[in-house]
């Protein structure tokens, strides 16, 4: 019986060994995932055109990013590749298709940071930088900063020879037409998060604001922990949604802490958060990543422009809440 006891003890000691010393789960080679902004995205207010255009967009910055990635290139280098592909599409709320304020010009708000370090830059209310994005990691990399804001952030990005150009360049006559009509669109604001091969997560958020803003009004794409937040422990995420409710509740960082403190995985983590903003009556949704590549995508809305690729796998693009 003793010799029983004493065998039966040895196996759960083993047990519990085998469970406690369990290999870390390998991660991707690399993971790259997309948001185009949410809102009221259905079928019937878009035509086959426009959808296409849409996925084609989605695809293409998918692309950049990922093999900037599959070459060696850091998540950080794919984070700003992919953003700027959208900045440059009159499609989306961000750069060349950012909506107009109510005094009829654009500013252009973008975020970065680097989930290796907790290094973070930003940009606020800029109207003559090409790629916001661009700006935002000059911000992280060339200064002790973390926001730069309105003309002082222009004239900075002059200075680190970006690409600027005549606020003229940001006019599209579709989004000149919301203005007019004072409606107020509700998706908007693009975003990127990425893991490269040396396991380093990043995030970036690029986007015009909202339609018709007055009074220099700021939201969450520029702030860290609302709109943008990376850290190699968690996660990367990038928030699109009603900024004044990402800024309240802290949105970004919320799925990095419930991760941290309550061990929830990073899919749990993000759906909590959507359901937070839910009960807030909030719309939105966020795109997050883990430092294994894996990647949740939830909003509340009826749409979201959105896709991801991990290594060695095909992109895959999604519109519509089905």
């Amino acid at each position: 019986m003793n010799r029983i006891i004493a065998f039966s003890f040895a196996l759960l000691i083993i047990l519990g060994l085998s469970i406690l010393f369990k290999p870390i789960e390998k991660s991707v080679d690399f993971a790259i995932a997309i948001h185009g902004g949410a809102g009221t995205i259905t079928r019937k207010n878009m035509t086959a055109e426009t959808e296409a255009a849409y996925r084609s967009k989605l695809e293409e910055a998918l692309n950049i990013g990922s093999i900037i990635l599959e070459n060696g290139g850091t998540s950080l280098d794919a984070v700003v590749a992919a953003i700027s592909i959208m900045e440059d599409s009159e499609l989306f709320n961000a750069g060349k298709g950012a909506v107009f304020t109510n005094a009829g010009t654009n500013e252009l708000d973008a975020s970065i940071m680097d989930g290796s370090n907790l290094l973070a830059g930003a940009v606020a209310g800029v109207k003559t930088v090409k790629n916001p994005i661009t700006a935002a990691r000059k911000v992280m990399e060339n200064t002790w900063h973390v926001m730069l804001s309105g003309e002082g952030a222009d004239q900075f990005a002059k200075e680190q020879n970006l690409e600027i150009v005549d606020p003229s360049y940001f006019y599209t006559q579709r989004r000149w037409d919301y203005l007019k009509k004072v409606q107020a669109e509700k998706y908007g604001t693009v975003g990127c998060v990425a893991l490269d091969k040396n396991g380093n997560l990043a995030a970036g958020t690029s986007t015009g604001g909202l339609t018709n803003k007055r009074w220099g009004r700021i939201g969450d794409s520029p702030i860290i922990g609302a709109g943008t937040y990376a850290n190699n422990k968690t996660c990367a995420v990038s928030g699109t949604g009603e900024g004044e409710f990402y800024i309240r509740g802290n949105v970004a960082y919320d799925v990095s802490a419930m991760m941290e403190y309550q061990n929830i995985p990073v899919g749990k983590a993000a759906r909590r958060v959507i359901n937070k903003l839910s009960n807030l009556g909030a719309e939105g949704g966020v795109i997050a990543m883990d430092s294994f590549g894996n990647i949740s995508m939830p909003f509340n809305t009826e749409g979201m422009y959105r896709g991801f690729k991990k290594a060695s796998e095909i992109s895959k693009v999604f519109i519509y809440n089905d």
